[in-house]
């Protein structure tokens, strides 16, 4: 990252403004087919500028800063208005010119007709990260890219918003194609963690007080142990410090399944 940061300093060392004010687009479904990205991979229309190198790839994708490429863009002459608002571009490599981003916003799936066209090449959708995440973290809207790969993993999420939320199990790279053994809920409660248990069924309600065996999120199984009894009893979390049995549980486990169906 600190090299292509450094190339599009470069860039807007020598770019001239002869271009000034042209307005150009990010492209949406190209490739780079070397290891340096210009602004031409990055944007149609940019002419004479579009030679200007703003990264280095040195593995199979790179994620570009969309502030500093736009900025770069501008200092060659070229108006990009970035009107998705995305925050990083995810260049991969390709065996033909002309090459761009496959970053996408991920408010929302592709197009149809784009995956149809995709599909016809051998190629689809999947989402990345864009950006390396430590293990814990919550995955936000702005850590994922759309990204083009020969085929998608089984284990690869549809659907951003069944990842968005989420904790980090490990840490996660830039570029990385997005597992969803990745992720899981972020921990609401912990080991040795007082945790308060409900039953509700048929206007019958009872509670206790147990203790944590563990760690978990909510919709995990958790055995808490009854603080009076010393019974261990297994329970479903449902929040931080709180947990369910009975059929409370068996919704936030089906609620939980659905969640994560047809990848």
């Amino acid at each position: 990252m600190r090299l292509a940061l450094t190339l599009i300093a470069a860039a807007l060392a020598v770019a001239g403004p002869a271009l000034a004010g042209r307005p150009v687009s990010l492209k949406a479904d190209t490739t780079s087919a070397d290891a340096v990205v210009t602004l031409g991979d990055l944007f149609d229309g940019a002419g004479a500028a579009g030679r200007l190198a703003v990264a280095q790839r040195t593995a199979s994708t790179v994620v570009l800063d969309a502030a500093a490429v736009q900025a770069a863009a501008r200092r060659a002459g070229l108006d990009w208005d970035n009107p998705d608002h995305l925050r990083k571009l995810v260049v991969r490599a390709g065996i033909s010119a002309p090459s761009a981003p496959i970053a996408r916003s991920v408010s929302g799936s592709p197009a149809a007709a784009q995956l149809g066209a995709s599909a016809a090449r051998g190629e689809v959708e999947v989402l990345t990260y864009a950006r390396s995440l430590n293990a814990g973290e919550l995955v936000q809207p702005t850590d994922l890219a759309w990204a083009k790969a020969v085929a998608a993993p089984a284990d690869s999420p549809s659907d951003p918003d069944q990842v968005i939320g989420m904790a980090t199990r490990r840490p996660v790279r830039s570029g990385a194609v997005v597992m969803a053994r990745d992720v899981g809920a972020a921990v609401v409660v912990r080991s040795g963690d007082l945790v308060i248990v409900t039953y509700d069924s048929g206007g019958v309600s009872l509670s206790l007080e147990g203790k944590a065996m563990g760690s978990a999120g909510v919709g995990d199984t958790l055995q808490v142990q009854n603080t009076q009894s010393r019974k261990i009893i297994q329970v479903v979390v449902s929040g931080p410090g709180t947990a369910v049995v009975g059929p409370a549980a068996l919704e936030i486990k089906s609620n939980r399944t659905t969640r994560y169906a047809a990848r």
